[in-house]
């Protein structure tokens, strides 16, 4: 819905001979106002803004104008040892079918030269929060759903709240310090870096966080970017955050520019290459259907906090209904995701998952799978 336009047309009376001539000024545009769940609109031909309560049927309500938005309005509340009650956000890319004006995202990382980006943040003193810039990146071009990996910028935080996972060392990216965290929320592994103070404003490359990720043997250069927001989480409260300011691109051709590595080794929160990984894939045939029985192992140093595990499956396969994993399927490729319960993986620990699956033609198994991005062993 939108709000009555509240300037009045000034009017100027040129008075020559006699004649009278009225000139009225332009209106100004409108606000936005958004109280619908999933409610969104553009701005600027460029961006969505979204007020995206997904975890609360409480009201929430967000202003929104020709640069930004502001929440007006949030009653929801959870605990917080808990998930956010939303993320009221703007973002270019593609979230849940949800695109972006003329977006060239998804784009695979390796044709991605250049993403600068800036924000400018309103924060306030009631509620518990957080002030997050996300970066979505998943193994295909996925333009619905959930993307396989969320970096999350903290750029301030308000109460005690915490990012997912557990810290996993500091950082140097973009010529800032981080506290660095690794985990996963059951439906997507997360790396966050938690600002040491807080941060109103800033312009950097979203290229930064994505090298360091990649060098933490979360993701590769065949990956996608999907999407990259800018928003709140908030827990309870909130009234009168703001983004004043958001811009974004990303521009393609030749390599990405080279990141020094990060200042401290990276965790070994997931495989190391050489043999880290070892997948076995059991299936159990029947006229046009099958049932798999999928065991990882990690064969590295390193303890896995979160796992994805990526493969092919031959033509004319689908997937149906899966346990002990979060399983999805594009085209060929396939994602299986750990769940709450079985994301940590010691030295040498085993976990397993399944499905149950069609087929046409004659039967045979997928041959070769990477665990976070590092090729596995099977057998």
């Amino acid at each position: 819905m939108r709000r009555p336009i509240r300037a009045a047309a000034a009017a100027v009376l040129l008075l020559t001979g006699g004649l009278v001539t009225v000139v009225a000024a332009t209106p100004a545009q409108a606000d936005t106002r958004i109280c619908e769940q999933y409610g969104s609109t553009t701005i600027q031909g460029r961006y969505v803004v979204q007020n995206n309560r997904w975890g609360t049927t409480a009201e929430q309500c967000i202003n929104v104008t020709d640069t930004g938005f502001s929440v007006t309005s949030q009653q929801g509340s959870s605990p917080t040892n808990g998930a956010p009650v939303s993320y009221p956000s703007i973002f270019y890319g593609c979230h849940y079918t949800n695109c972006s004006p003329g977006t060239n995202l998804p784009i695979q990382v390796s044709r991605i030269s250049n993403a600068p980006t800036s924000i400018n943040y309103r924060y306030v003193g009631n509620g518990t929060y957080n002030a997050s810039y996300d970066i979505w990146l998943d193994p295909t071009p996925r333009t619905n759903g959930v993307s396989q990996m969320e970096i999350m910028i903290w750029f301030h935080r308000q109460g005690s709240i915490q990012p997912i996972g557990s810290p996993v060392g500091n950082a140097t990216v973009a010529g800032r310090n981080w506290q660095v965290w690794t985990g996963s929320n059951g439906s997507n592994n997360v790396v966050s870096y938690l600002a040491p103070s807080s941060i109103t404003s800033w312009s950097f490359n979203v290229l930064d966080f994505i090298a360091d990720v990649r060098a933490r043997g979360q993701i590769t250069n065949s990956w996608y970017l999907t999407s990259v927001q800018a928003g709140f989480e908030p827990w309870n409260g909130g009234v009168g955050l703001g983004v004043n300011s958001f811009s974004g691109s990303v521009s393609t051709g030749g390599a990405p520019p080279t990141t020094a590595p990060p200042t401290t080794a990276p965790p070994t929160s997931q495989p190391p290459g050489g043999g880290g990984c070892r997948v076995s894939y059991t299936a159990n045939t029947w006229n046009n259907g099958y049932t798999a029985d999928v065991r990882v192992t990690n064969t590295g140093g390193g303890t896995i906090n979160g796992w994805t595990l990526a493969y092919q499956l031959p033509a004319g396969q689908t997937v149906g209904n899966s346990w002990n994993a979060t399983v999805t399927q594009s085209g060929s490729s396939v994602t299986a995701r750990n769940v709450g319960w079985n994301g940590t993986l010691a030295p040498g620990a085993t976990t397993s998952f399944g499905y149950q699956a069609s087929y046409s033609g004659n039967y045979s198994s997928p041959s070769s799978f990477a665990l976070n991005g590092t090729t596995c062993t099977t057998g």
